[in-house]
């Protein structure tokens, strides 16, 4: 950038900021911006287009145009030059305006005399918050320099906004984080719940935006800088070397530390009048920017990897280090981009829900919060940004919906739905001790799922008969290594301690898929859903399953042992599994150990294929477990990771319960033992459909064992049956809407 124009720029950099420092209402500061902006660029117009709604810009003000255009002029994002800077999240440079692509005449404006056109827009951390546009009558396309001046002005601009130097009297806009806002994301862990937002990293906020001595400003970017290498060098040197995903961050992490043109615009930034925070931060948001437009995702990847190392840069030049000083509120609810298992479990029960911007519905931290019993939304857009310490939120785990400082109607009415809820758990209560018999005498045995030590104290409470899945995968998921065999089997025993005697079916390692283990070698697999995962990885790799089941043996220590194999395909690998723990079985005692005094021997059926294995395998089984959540999805072939297809297919679709027929009717055959385990065995209707389909054993997590009894001991089986039947032959694609009506007439 030349001279003059850095000049220019750190003069124009300073008006704007003694703009900020002056009193006055919001819209007299945008008006006097676009005034200084026109002014020191030279253009005839300056104006600032701002997002009303997700989808809508607005003028908000002017020098140039006809000023009765402010507040009405309106486009959507995509519509006219305009809309298509704020689609792209890029500058549009044009000396034709009128005969450019996308341009859209806007007569009240009058800025049909005006061809020159450059708009560039106005965002922060890769959140698009309106356009900055100037617009001359001469024919001409801006030069770099100057595309460059208006994007560091741009910047600047977003922070004003998000420091609410827009808002007042008279305001142009709304003061920031005051409004209520509603924000859909996706159900990882049913419930509601409310409390206040604890942010688990608070974001920084740049309250220093130009810089008064740009040498001094890069001396101190150069200097924090050279920390930050020797931070990374000093996490690669103490880092595991067998933890190759680790590493590999962690090279990206240098690889970016050490960039020259990574430091070269931040200087310029600088050179420009922004101060060293400033700059950092207008990087990240044009980083952030990028992310969003590779489709890439290791390019994605190594973006994200920017955008942490620009945290890391940004909480060392501003001291906003993760320790704010914010107190923990009673009622927390957790916000965060993500976060790991260790670090949720570090926040323990104390939760009361937990708002997820990024994640999964089969992440670590959904694994643990379902463990935990807290509800959890992922794919909460924004939360991030628009909530703040403190405010009262409200977690819709039922409909995937977060209320963000709610206004009085909805707060009264998410009060009476969670009154009306507790009165309800209270009503479930009261059938604790009493079996899940139905009208027509058939007893439905409900157990519980868990995989921490934490869960156990619901079994007694919940009226579980016992736990039906101890998912041993979470002592793995929280380590940074593989856990000991004496550690594990002092965690089997204190389990087995906690159940009272009631039975505990431990699955074992599942691993693999959405479950990665941070010291396991990642896989390059295109489909890991479908790749090496649960039993293939212990019978390839026999030394963990190996310990594992030593664990387990020992941890019973003479009483009844219950073992389940998870993601068994066919027949050979149940048997090669199985003789794998009989072997384990026999060298325990020839060591001199105590056995356990039964031991019981099964199989998750999560694939289609075992459901038509030959008859040795459901007489070889002494127990059978369907884990519905991924059979599922292998049977209708939709990912439950993704949201366009999982919600397409209904589990009391009629072809879904004609195969889980098929199952019901194989375990009876040769009398083996059968159970639903997964998230739909909670849900009532659900259930009520599984247990009219045969199935006379449901495994869910705690809180559904309540509503699935009381659901259960009102019905009679044979009438549900009918039901399903008659919609059957109707040739209805689902049974659903019949059973609901049914339900309906049932009172």
């Amino acid at each position: 950038m030349s001279d003059r124009l850095e000049t220019e720029s750190r003069k124009l950099l300073s008006r704007l900021q003694a703009t900020l420092a002056e009193a006055g209402a919001g819209q007299e500061r945008l008006d006097h911006i676009t005034h200084l902006i026109a002014d020191s660029m030279g253009t005839q117009v300056c104006s600032i287009y701002l997002f009303r709604d997700a989808g809508t810009l607005e003028l908000c003000a002017t020098e140039g145009l006809n000023p009765e255009a402010v507040h009405k002029t309106r486009m959507r994002v995509g519509e006219g030059l305009v809309g298509r800077v704020a689609r792209s999240k890029r500058a549009l440079n044009t000396a034709d305006a009128p005969n450019t692509s996308g341009f859209r005449y806007m007569p009240e404006t009058g800025e049909e005399v005006f061809s020159s056109f450059l708009g560039v827009p106005i965002q922060r951390l890769g959140e698009m918050l309106g356009v900055l546009v100037v617009q001359s009558r001469n024919k001409r396309e801006y030069s770099a320099d100057e595309v460059y001046a208006l994007e560091v002005v741009a910047m600047v601009v977003a922070e004003m906004k998000e420091l609410g130097a827009f808002t007042g009297e008279g305001a142009a806009l709304a003061a920031p984080h005051k409004n209520p806002v509603m924000i859909r994301g996706t159900v990882a862990q049913e419930g509601v719940a409310m409390g206040h937002a604890y942010l688990h990293e608070p974001r920084v906020v740049v309250t220093r935006l130009v810089a008064e001595d740009t040498e001094a400003e890069i001396a101190t970017l150069r200097a924090v800088v050279d920390k930050l290498r020797v931070s990374v060098d000093e996490m690669l040197d103490t880092a595991q070397s067998e933890d190759s995903e680790q590493l590999q961050i962690l090279e990206a992490y240098r690889m970016f530390a050490n960039s020259r043109g990574w430091m070269r615009r931040m200087e310029e930034s600088i050179s420009s009048g922004l101060s060293a925070e400033a700059a950092v931060e207008k990087e990240q948001s044009a980083a952030r920017a990028r992310m969003e437009q590779v489709p890439d995702p290791y390019l994605r990847e190594r973006l994200h990897d920017l955008d942490d190392l620009s945290n890391r840069l940004l909480r060392m030049l501003t001291g906003q280090g993760s320790e704010t000083g914010a107190e923990i509120p009673p009622d927390p609810i957790l916000v965060a981009r993500n976060i790991g298992p260790g670090e949720l479990l570090d926040y323990g029960r104390s939760l009361k829900g937990i708002i997820l911007e990024e994640g999964s519905v089969g992440s670590h931290a959904a694994v643990v919060a379902r463990a935990l019993a807290i509800p959890l939304i992922v794919h909460a857009g924004r939360i991030t940004t628009d909530a703040l310490n403190g405010d009262l939120v409200l977690v819709d785990g039922e409909q995937g919906i977060v209320h963000l400082r709610p206004d009085d109607t909805v707060q009264a009415h998410f009060a009476d739905k969670m009154a009306m809820q507790a009165k309800a758990q209270e009503r479930y209560a009261s059938l604790r001790d009493k079996p899940a018999e139905t009208l027509c005498g058939n007893v439905v045995s409900l157990q519980m799922n868990a995989g921490l030590m934490a869960d156990l104290p619901s079994l007694p409470t919940s009226g579980a008969e016992g736990v039906g899945l101890f998912r041993t995968e979470l002592q793995f998921l929280t380590r940074s290594k593989v856990p000991k065999r004496s550690e594990l089997a002092t965690i089997y025993s204190r389990v087995l301690d906690a159940a009272y005697g009631k039975r505990v079916v431990f699955r074992t390692l599942d691993i693999g898929s959405d479950k990665v283990l941070s010291y396991m070698k990642p896989q390059d697999e295109p489909n890991p859903a479908l790749g090496w995962r649960a039993i293939r990885v212990g019978l390839d790799k026999p030394g963990v399953m190996r310990m594992q089941l030593q664990a387990l043996i020992r941890a019973a220590n003479g009483r009844p042992l219950t073992v389940m194999f998870p993601f068994v395909a066919q027949l050979d690998e149940f048997t090669r599994a199985r003789d794998s723990l009989l072997r384990e079985m026999d060298r325990e005692d020839a060591l001199g150990r105590v056995l356990p005094e039964t031991l019981e021997i099964g199989a998750m059926l999560e694939t289609p294929s075992l459901a038509f294995s030959p008859n040795a395998f459901f007489e070889l089984a002494d127990f059978i477990s369907i884990g519905g959540n991924d059979l599922k999805q292998f049977f209708f072939a939709a990912d439950r990771e993704n949201e366009r297809v999982r919600r397409r297919y209904d589990t009391l679709n009629v072809s879904f319960l004609s195969f889980l027929e098929l199952i019901v009717s194989r375990c009876r055959d040769v009398g083996t033992p059968l159970s639903f385990c997964g998230e739909d065995a909670g849900r009532p209707v659900e259930a009520l459909c599984f247990a009219a389909m045969g199935l006379r054993t449901l495994s869910m997590r705690p809180a559904s064992i309540g509503p699935v009894k009381h659901l259960l001991r009102r019905s009679d089986l044979r009438e549900v049956r009918a039901v399903i039947s008659e919609a059957r032959a109707t040739g209805a694609m689902t049974v659903r809407p019949a059973v609901m009506d049914w339900l309906r007439t049932q009172g």
